[in-house]
């Protein structure tokens, strides 16, 4: 069969507040050394990368994507008037408005104008319980899974013939609320959705087949979950999941060292999926955090911070380093923590447009500099 070769955006989101000094690590300014006199990773534990810089240890097999040219890392990510709150900070992130609270989620507000119908109801889908506000937009359907392997509305009735009966109650539990209220309008919608969503996405297990190995953890099983739905051709062109705890104020080396063991293994694992059903041209992930942590460290671990670090993976992407490691002298710091020197919504606008070919300008709020990480040429 002839698989779909339209682009497809894979956001994951490290929920916390992932340790940017402790993630790309900057072992060779000695003011790294005075700041983190506890936690530090010395540069003999250290991954070495380049430019003077290393990766956590638990970054080895995200070091091995790296190394093959397809890993964008881009330095000092933020927003102006950084906050310290996680909810407040990820709304920033997820609505692309940081001067008040957004009404719409960036990818909902994509998931509309890749679809402006909303016939499709997997164009957008996420991995995970509930679902994040990037995703939320009026009047656009996305599928929220916890689990692909047992998805499905009332899977539990034995007996297809019962079965068709409950799920023709429950449409019809749903559809005369449509038309009724706004507010009805948009659950008896979202019931609908969920039902066809449902329907369309249990096929993608049956059909996938794969000699790759994901390891036995959320973040390997929500990779895995991906790749499944992408090979069987559903017209999925967004996916979301989150991978977490990075909010390490206690034992964060080795906190910090498993979750990037995880992600790093299930990003190496998805890519090999891909591969080998000749399908990684098209796909591009995302990986951000709603912030970095201090500069000091605390004993253990530290604290919210603002400056941070965001990757762009994928075959089509130019690897490297984009925008600038924020400086550590003191003079620079604000409020002790690293400067942004790059806005998140200058990376949203790569993405929106030139992976996914929309426009960005009312999505983001206005025209931002981008760091262009695609290759244009073949």
């Amino acid at each position: 069969m002839e698989v779909s070769r339209q682009r497809v955006l894979v956001v994951i989101q490290l929920s916390g507040g992932n340790d940017y000094l402790n993630c790309i690590i900057p072992y060779g300014d000695p003011r790294y050394h005075d700041a983190r006199q506890n936690i530090r990773i010395e540069e003999d534990q250290a991954i070495p990368l380049d430019n003077g810089y290393g990766v956590n240890p638990g970054m080895r097999l995200f070091k091995e994507i790296y190394d093959k040219g397809k890993v964008a890392i881009v330095h000092g990510v933020g927003y102006p008037k950084p906050v310290r709150s996680h909810f407040r900070s990820m709304d920033i992130w997820h609505t692309a408005v940081p001067s008040e609270v957004g009404k719409q989620g960036w990818l909902g507000q994509a998931t509309r104008l890749l679809d402006p119908s909303g016939s499709n109801p997997v164009t957008a889908v996420n991995f995970g319980q509930g679902l994040p506000r990037a995703l939320v937009s009026p009047g656009v359907p996305v599928a929220s899974v916890g689990n692909l392997e047992d998805y499905g509305l009332l899977t539990g009735v034995v007996g297809l013939e019962q079965r068709a009966r409950a799920l023709n109650a429950f449409s019809r539990m749903y559809t005369p609320t449509i038309g009724s209220s706004s507010v009805m309008d948009y659950l008896g919608t979202t019931g609908l959705d969920a039902l066809k969503g449902a329907e369309i996405l249990k096929e993608a297990p049956r059909t996938y087949s794969s000699n790759v190995e994901y390891a036995n953890n959320a973040i390997a099983k929500s990779l895995k979950d991906v790749a499944q739905v992408h090979f069987a051709d559903l017209g999925t062109r967004i996916f979301y999941t989150i991978h977490g705890g990075f909010d390490t104020h206690t034992n964060e080396v080795a906190i910090q060292h498993v979750l990037w063991n995880e992600l790093s293994g299930a990003l190496h694992a998805f890519y090999d999926d891909l591969a080998e059903h000749g399908q990684g041209e098209e796909v591009v992930v995302l990986v951000f955090s709603e912030f970095g942590r201090r500069v000091l460290d605390n004993g253990t671990g530290t604290d919210h911070g603002s400056g941070g670090v965001a990757f762009v993976i994928g075959h089509k992407v130019e690897g490297g380093h984009y925008s600038e490691y924020p400086s550590l002298h003191p003079a620079d710091l604000v409020e002790g923590d690293l400067a942004y020197n790059f806005d998140f919504r200058g990376l949203y606008t790569d993405l929106l447009e030139d992976w996914l070919n929309l426009e960005a300008t009312d999505i983001v709020g206005g025209k931002f500099e981008k760091i262009a990480p695609f290759i244009t040429h073949t």
